[in-house]
């Protein structure tokens, strides 16, 4: 499968530009010699794929942009995409030197996106051992972050790899969820062509759901690596949710992504205050929607979103209800919905609504966004695997279950957070499944 010549709507891209446009070959010269090298690096420190900062940024000072992107990719195999969605000001970014001197940290997302896109337009794909240099073969299940960096270094190492996935493209999140002004779908799918050319094994459509479906995976693989993500966004729990209009905050990412959903009108509201409620917030403007609130139930103190991405949505003219709930969805006229709420305050521990503070809002469209719930169909299924909270148990070093065939990480195991997460949690996963063959054939 090619996933090369897959491109955007450009209805799409006109009204998602990207954030922050890329380093001209000057600017990142320039900003390449800003680095101190540090001898500590704790920007390398507080990346959770460790990718070598200072040496991929020295790389790009002297002009040798292969060499910067190769450093990258050995150790973040999703350095492109992570250098667009990684949050790093909370990262590498927020742990630049810089900051002591009261200067602007090193622009390292920029850096590493100008090293990763030189690297694909060369149209190089990062070396691997032959396949048979290993007789090992390992199940990816689920085409995401995760499994990519899992599979990718398997097959560095000479193993084969096959990723299973029951939707039309990979990528996971990447593809499906992430804002399109942050990541683009072309870049996602670009990103995993390159994967596949490797040498990986990519099987679409292909639901993992039994464990029928498990036993001839086991027959026919040494070792299952579970990279499943998350379950579907959570209900809000209120009457009139199925309502037409509804949409959660994940299919309207989705949709919009990929071209399914080109216009919104009216009013939104979006239910939820964590970074994918602010996305679909930021999408619903962009789309064309007149007014959007963003409601939740707590004050602005509490919400999950990152502080930049409040900021960028009060730019975008998201507005805030706080200490607000939904009740219920009614119809309203000519197709529109009336969201019944509730102003609620804390007491004795939890939030109790406040006596006549019902307020009905009008609207053309409800997005809920308050959080994906944990798979539960496959785990199931999974026999001698722990499962916790609907979380996978696994060791968050080697991601190890307690069956000795089966692999596991990313949001599946530690509940949802970044996309590097992932990527770190999938290649120890595929380091650990090659000490444990050595060792087994020693």
């Amino acid at each position: 499968m090619s996933t090369a010549t897959i491109s955007g709507d450009p209805h799409i891209q006109a009204r998602f530009g990207e954030l922050k446009p890329p380093l001209t070959a000057q600017a990142a010269a320039i900003e390449a010699d800003r680095c101190l090298h540090c001898f500590d690096a704790p920007c390398t420190a507080s990346c959770p794929t460790h990718i070598d900062v200072p040496g991929f940024i020295k790389r790009i000072a002297s002009g040798n942009l292969r060499g910067s992107a190769l450093r990258i990719l050995d150790a973040n195999i999703l350095g492109a995409s992570c250098a667009r969605v990684c949050p790093v000001d909370v990262l590498c970014e927020g742990s630049c030197v810089m900051h002591r001197y009261n200067r602007k940290p090193i622009q390292i997302a920029l850096l590493q996106r100008h090293a990763m896109d030189a690297f694909y337009a060369s149209g190089e794909v990062p070396p691997a051992a032959p396949a048979a240099s290993r007789a090992l073969r390992v199940a990816c299940i689920g085409g995401g972050p995760a499994s990519l960096a899992c599979a990718a270094e398997l097959r560095r190492q000479g193993a084969q790899a096959t990723i299973l996935e029951r939707r039309a493209l990979p990528g996971g999140l990447n593809t499906y969820g992430v804002a399109e002004y942050k990541l683009r779908t072309a870049d996602s799918l670009r990103e995993v062509e390159m994967i596949r050319r490797m040498g990986i094994d990519f099987r679409f459509g292909v639901n993992v759901d039994s464990a029928s479906a498990l036993e001839a995976l086991e027959a026919e693989f040494d070792y299952i690596f579970l990279g499943l993500g998350l379950g579907a966004m959570q209900r809000l729990g209120i009457p009139g949710e199925d309502s037409d209009g509804v949409m959660n905050a994940l299919e309207l990412i989705a949709a919009y992504k990929h071209g399914h959903l080109r216009e919104a009108h009216g009013t939104v509201v979006v239910v939820g205050a964590g970074n994918t409620a602010i996305d679909a917030a930021n999408a619903a403007r962009r789309l064309g929607a007149s007014t959007v609130y963003l409601l939740y139930r707590r004050s602005e103190n509490d919400m999950s979103a990152f502080d930049f991405e409040y900021e960028h949505a009060k730019q975008e003219g998201v507005q805030f209800l706080w200490h607000r709930q939904p009740v219920a969805v009614r119809p309203g006229e000519r197709h529109r919905l009336l969201l019944d709420t509730v102003q609620v305050r804390p007491a004795e521990g939890k939030l109790a609504p406040i006596p006549d503070s019902q307020y009905t809002i009008d609207c053309d469209m409800l997005v809920p966004a308050i959080g994906q719930s944990p798979l539960t169909r496959l785990i199931q299924e999974l026999r001698h695997v722990e499962v916790r909270d609907g979380r996978i148990v696994a060791d968050l070093a080697t991601g190890r279950t307690g069956n000795p065939r089966y692999f596991a990480a990313g949001d599946c195991v530690n509940g949802g957070r970044e996309v590097v997460d992932a990527v770190a949690g999938g290649k120890r996963a595929a380091l650990a499944i090659l000490k444990t063959t050595e060792a087994a054939n020693a």
